[in-house]
């Protein structure tokens, strides 16, 4: 069996903070998933023109689910939207409590990870999805290695 099936899944429970994340962005389904290796190569090859930065990790946040498809952004946290070059799409995410799990094994995986935490530890949890989830990598995440710490950060929210 995989590593990262191995791993129980028990997330920590952390109030986050607003957060503005500036990056490049595209839209993808299950079918195109394998496609968001390349969003982030383009990303690495201009995120030096995001001059204002805060802290050291790097996202990668899903929105906008609808029909099958979702938004996904490569991109770090600013300061704020107004500093950021024009060239980039900006995502401003609310502070929500998260339920945040460790991802173990090679970022290739990650789907897995995600389809463990919708299809096993949320149908359990008595909680509920409240808004963009996100991926949180790192300073010193290295995707070709595959080292470095990844944490998916999941909004939730009491079941009403």
């Amino acid at each position: 069996m995989d590593q990262h099936r191995k791993q129980p899944l028990a997330p920590r429970m952390e109030a986050g903070k607003a957060l503005v994340i500036a990056g490049v962005k595209g839209r993808y389904s299950k079918a195109t998933i394998g496609d968001i290796p390349r969003l982030w190569e383009l990303f690495d090859s201009c995120i030096k023109d995001i001059k204002k930065r805060v802290g050291g990790f790097t996202y990668g946040v899903c929105h906008n689910p609808h029909d099958g498809e979702f938004d996904y952004m490569a991109g770090v946290e600013v300061p704020t939207k107004s500093e950021v070059p024009r060239n980039f799409d900006v995502i401003e995410i609310p502070p929500l409590n998260y339920a945040v799990f460790p991802h173990h094994g090679p970022v290739q995986a990650l789907e897995q990870t995600y389809e463990r935490i919708m299809f096993e530890w949320l149908p359990h949890s008595g909680y509920k999805v409240m808004g963009a989830d996100f991926e949180r990598y790192s300073a010193d995440f290295d995707a070709r290695k595959g080292t470095g710490t990844v944490e998916i950060w999941l909004p939730i929210g009491e079941r009403g």
